[in-house]
C-alpha cells in the first residue's frame, strides 16, 4: 500500500515554516551536473561564518584504492591540541552525487574548536560518475591513511571515530562494516546524521516526503540509482553500499543516530537503531519533532535545532573526550 504525501508544513513551528519557505531553490536531480552548479552558486552567495582563527586547515593526499586516483583528506587542527588526542574522521553529504569538503568546513573546524580535538574530512569520488563502489572504498582509503598518520598527527589511534550526515552517514555506517571486516582500522565511535541507510525505499517516510525543497523521494530514489547503477532495490545489494541490507552488526562502535520527524530517513534511521540494540551494539536515538532534512544547518537559532546541535556536539565530545 503506497504512503500518501506528507505536507511537511502542516507539522512544523512557525520558526521552521518560515525558513522552509524562504529556501531559495528546488531540488532537482533529473540533471545532476546542473543540479551541482546551482548548488555551488548558491554556496558562493551566501557567505559562510569566518572559520576559527585557532584551528589550522591543511590538504593532505592519502593513497587511493587500488588502481584509482589518491584521495584528498583535510584536517583541522585546534593550536591546542593535546598529545595523544582523540579525532573525527568526517564524511560529508550530498545523496551520493553532490557536495564536496569545501562544504563542511564550519561544521569540521567547529568541532575542532570546541572539543580541542583533531577532525579529518574526505573527499570521495561521486556518483554517478564513481558508483559504488568508489565512494566508499575512497572513505576507507583516507580512514586507513589517517590512522596510519596517528603518529605524525599527535593523535590516538585507538580514539578514531567516524561520521557524516545524510549520504555521508551513510557512508560512516558502511565505512563502520568496512573497518569491522577488514580488521586494519580500530573505530571507536559512529556518530550517523539522518542517514542514508536504505536503497529500497519502501518505508512510510521514505514514501511520504515529496517536498522538493528538501531531501525527497525523487531526489532519495536518482540519488541511489546513481550509486547503485541502476541497481537500487535489487537483490544483490552489499551492505557496504545500502547498510540496512546488513544482517551482521555484531562488533560494531557505538553508535549515535539523531533524525528530525519530518525526514524522509526517520523510519530507516529508526530501524536501523533498532537492528544495532539487538546486536547489542550500544546506540543513542535522537529523533526531533518537526525537524526537516537538514533543519539544524538551515535553521540554526531555532530552539530544535539549538538543542539538535548541542545534543550531537556533547555526545560527540563524551564518545571522545569521555564523561566531563
Amino acid at each position: 500500500m503506497t504512503t500518501p504525501a506528507l505536507d511537511i508544513e502542516a507539522h512544523m513551528d512557525a520558526e521552521h515554516l518560515a525558513v522552509l519557505q524562504a529556501l531559495p531553490f528546488r531540488l532537482d536531480l533529473s540533471d545532476i551536473p546542473a543540479t551541482r552548479t546551482v548548488m555551488e552558486g548558491l554556496r558562493e552567495m551566501l557567505a559562510a561564518a569566518p572559520l576559527p582563527d585557532n584551528v589550522s586547515v591543511e590538504d593532505h593526499m592519502a593513497p587511493g584504492p587500488d588502481g584509482a586516483p589518491n584521495v584528498m583528506v583535510r584536517t583541522y587542527r585546534p593550536a591546542s591540541l593535546p598529545t595523544n588526542a582523540p579525532a573525527l574522521y568526517y564524511i560529508h553529504g550530498g545523496g551520493m552525487v553532490l557536495g564536496d569538503v569545501a562544504g563542511s568546513d564550519p561544521y569540521c573546524a567547529n568541532v575542532a574548536d570546541q572539543l580541542n580535538v583533531m577532525v579529518a574530512s574526505v573527499e570521495y569520488r561521486l556518483a554517478p560518475e564513481h558508483p559504488f563502489p568508489a565512494p566508499i572504498e575512497d572513505c576507507y582509503a583516507g580512514l586507513r591513511w589517517f590512522a596510519s598518520s596517528a603518529d605524525e598527527f599527535g593523535i590516538d589511534r585507538s580514539r578514531i571515530a567516524i561520521g557524516g550526515g545524510s549520504a555521508g552517514g551513510g557512508l560512516a555506517a558502511g565505512l563502520a562494516l568496512v573497518a569491522r571486516d577488514r580488521g586494519e582500522v580500530e573505530v571507536c565511535f559512529q556518530l550517523l546524521v539522518f542517514p542514508m541507510l536504505d536503497d529500497r525505499n519502501v518505508t512510510r517516510s521514505s514514501q511520504a516526503i515529496v517536498d522538493d525543497r528538501v531531501w525527497n523521494r525523487a531526489a532519495n530514489l536518482a540519488g541511489w540509482d546513481a550509486y547503485l547503477s541502476g541497481n537500487a532495490g535489487g537483490d544483490d545489494v552489499s551492505p557496504y553500499a545500502a547498510p540496512s541490507r546488513a544482517t551482521d552488526l555484531a562488533g560494531l562502535p557505538p553508535a549515535y543516530i539523531n533524525v528530525g520527524t519530518l525526514d524522509l530517513f526517520v523510519d530507516e534511521d529508526i530501524a536501523y537503531a533498532q537492528a544495532l540494540l539487538a546486536a547489542d551494539v550500544p546506540v543513542e536515538l535522537r529523533v526531533y519533532p518537526g525537524a526537516f532534512h537538514g533543519s539544524n544547518l538551515m535553521a540554526p537559532d531555532t530552539e530544535i535545532s539549538k538543542r539538535w546541535n548541542s545534543d550531537e556536539l556533547a555526545a560527540l565530545d563524551r564518545a571522545l573526550n569521555g564523561p566531563r
